[in-house]
């Protein structure tokens, strides 16, 4: 379950399309450490971070009206960071980061027995567009598709850096002989 899903009372929601101060604090305060750690994860930075969640409170405020209420908010606001996130990741096409994504659920899909710390250390070796595909595809359970189009890509680079980047992770880790790079 992420941390996003929050439950917002649709008298809540209405407050917000008209214009309510106080929902709008209600809601940043319910919101602002889930779309702050979500940034920080794909872009790895926490100034970066920090800019996205004011720039997603910002286009909440803007983009009320169009959030018909058919999905739940939490997940509307996700997609808003994730957004802001990536056209933020664009456009500074960094080589290497230093923050990394909650590794638990990477490490899931790679081998169970994986320590925190190991995979922490190997998404380190990882550029910014693997480790986001990466993060899209396992921790938010996105699929190429969905990742392609937040790219504005084809499915085939979805792919390849999911393909490239978990084999990076693997090489990083030795999980192919059992040991670990980084014990």
């Amino acid at each position: 379950m992420t941390s996003f899903a929050i439950d917002i009372p649709a008298s809540t929601i209405a407050r917000l399309r008209d214009g309510d101060e106080k929902a709008l604090e209600q809601v940043y305060r319910l919101f602002e450490r889930p779309v702050f750690t979500l940034a920080w994860r794909l872009l790895g930075d926490r100034d970066e971070a920090q800019e996205v969640l004011h720039d997603a409170m910002l286009a909440l405020i803007d983009r009320i009206g169009q959030y018909r209420g058919d999905a739940p908010f939490w997940g509307w606001l996700r997609q808003i960071c994730v957004n802001e996130s990536l056209m933020r990741l664009r456009k500074r096409r960094l080589d290497y980061v230093e923050e990394l994504p909650e590794p638990e659920a990477v490490a899931r899909q790679l081998e169970p027995a994986i320590e925190r710390a190991d995979l922490e250390r190997a998404l380190e070796g990882l550029s910014p567009t693997a480790r986001s595909v990466v993060w899209l595809y396992y921790v938010e359970g996105w699929t190429h598709e969905e990742i392609a189009r937040s790219f504005d890509r084809t499915v085939s680079f979805s792919k390849t850096q999911l393909s490239r980047g978990t084999r990076k992770l693997r090489d990083l880790l030795q999980l192919d002989q059992g040991v670990r790079a980084y014990a």
